[in-house]
């Protein structure tokens, strides 16, 4: 017996999200939680309250020095986030 209507199961989780409006919150999850091994664990340990907002990410820095850095590498940044995610989640990161 040959099944015709045979789908990838992945397509049909990946239609579901769609369907449902939950891939973008998803994606959002997946990014944050891609902070500490993009930054790594010295400058995570200064950043708290990162939160999502139109496809900005708002991210809480402790420390004056570092938050200079990271707005120097703040294209590079976006850029590495999106690619851990595996979507174009943000377009810019503000950093408080």
């Amino acid at each position: 017996m040959k099944k015709t209507n045979s789908e990838p199961v992945g397509g049909v989780i990946l239609q579901y999200l769609r369907e449902y409006g939950l891939e973008t919150p998803l994606n959002e999850h997946r990014l944050i939680q891609a902070w500490d091994k993009v930054v790594g664990p010295a400058v995570s340990r200064y950043t708290k309250g990162l939160r999502i907002y139109n496809q900005v990410l708002f991210v809480t820095i402790s420390s004056a020095a570092l938050r200079n850095e990271l707005l120097m590498r703040r294209t590079d940044l976006v850029s590495r986030l999106n690619a851990e995610a595996g979507a174009q989640v943000i377009t810019q990161i503000v950093l408080k």
